[in-house]
């Protein structure tokens, strides 16, 4: 099937910017509904032949393609979209990780644990 360059540039830099892509199994849609451009039928058959080649790894579930961005599929749409090796997908990025301490004005279960448990007249158990 042709795919217009620009249909497929749209979607390899999506793919590339969010490490995953989701398409629905369907190729009526005239168009994508997270890619401006490309048709919903262009999307999957770019992903099919990406899968074909070992870039992406494709999970089918409800009728929507699931393809997550191995490394080999990270190294050829860097060279296919000539960006620099310090640009990586947002599945790859360190998150954010919680604080090591929390500011709290007062501690929920400061009277030591839940209060449902800590019951001392109740005997047995």
């Amino acid at each position: 099937m042709f795919i217009p360059k620009a249909s497929r540039i749209a979607t390899f830099s999506y793919l590339f910017q969010e490490g995953v892509c989701v398409v629905k199994k369907d190729p009526k849609p005239a168009t994508h509904p997270h890619i401006e451009g490309p048709s919903n039928l262009e999307v999957m058959m770019l992903m099919k032949s990406l899968a074909s080649r070992g870039y992406v790894r494709v999970t089918f579930s409800w009728q929507y393609n699931y393809c997550y961005l191995t490394d080999e599929g990270i190294e050829y749409l860097r060279s296919y979209l000539a960006l620099p090796a310090e640009i990586v997908p947002a599945t790859h990025k360190a998150t954010n990780k919680r604080p090591d301490s929390r500011d709290r004005e007062e501690d929920k279960f400061a009277g030591g644990g839940r209060p449902a448990f800590n019951d001392n007249n109740r005997a047995g158990g």
